[in-house]
């Protein structure tokens, strides 16, 4: 009675749907993407394990809001993935962290900053293609039980 089936009739653009249905709301939506990337980094100032060169797989979360266009999209998964590799992921895939970031304690928590930051800024660079697009927030996981976050409000405020 529910095994799979095959479509009887594929929904046609302007025949079944009309263009000005596409849009359902005109509401705020958030859109999460999240990837990995393995780099290299020790801490200054520290006395501990993480004061010696190591390694992480880290984990990170992007929280993306904005209002969708006149398809229904507010972004498409794959513009935040481009954004990620171009500008972001070329900073910190197999890098030695100390040297690529800008100078700073190579903490998860300045990380998720200067991550936070380059993703806004290569937002607002394309603003006229993403209406209302901004970061909410960046997550960033060290290891699989402990992350960094920030957020557009804590940003703001500061």
């Amino acid at each position: 009675m529910y095994g799979f089936r095959i479509v009887d009739k594929l929904q046609k653009i302007d025949k079944d749907i009309k263009r000005d249905q596409l849009k359902y709301h005109q509401k705020r939506v958030l859109v999460s993407k999240e990837f990995t990337f393995d780099s290299a980094h020790h801490l200054h100032c520290y006395e501990g394990k993480c004061k010696n060169l190591h390694g992480h797989t880290y984990k990170v979360i992007f929280g993306i809001s904005g209002f969708v266009d006149d398809r229904g999209l507010m972004i498409d998964f794959g513009d935040i993935k481009e954004i990620w590799k171009n500008e972001i992921e070329i900073f910190l895939d197999h890098k030695y962290l100390n040297e690529t970031l800008p100078p700073m304690n190579t903490t998860a928590e300045n990380m998720v900053v200067w991550i936070y930051e380059k993703m806004a800024e290569s937002l607002q660079r394309r603003s006229d293609e993403y209406f209302g697009a901004r970061v909410e927030f960046v997550r960033l996981y060290e290891t699989p039980t402990s992350y960094a976050e920030t957020r557009r409000e804590w940003m703001e405020v500061e």
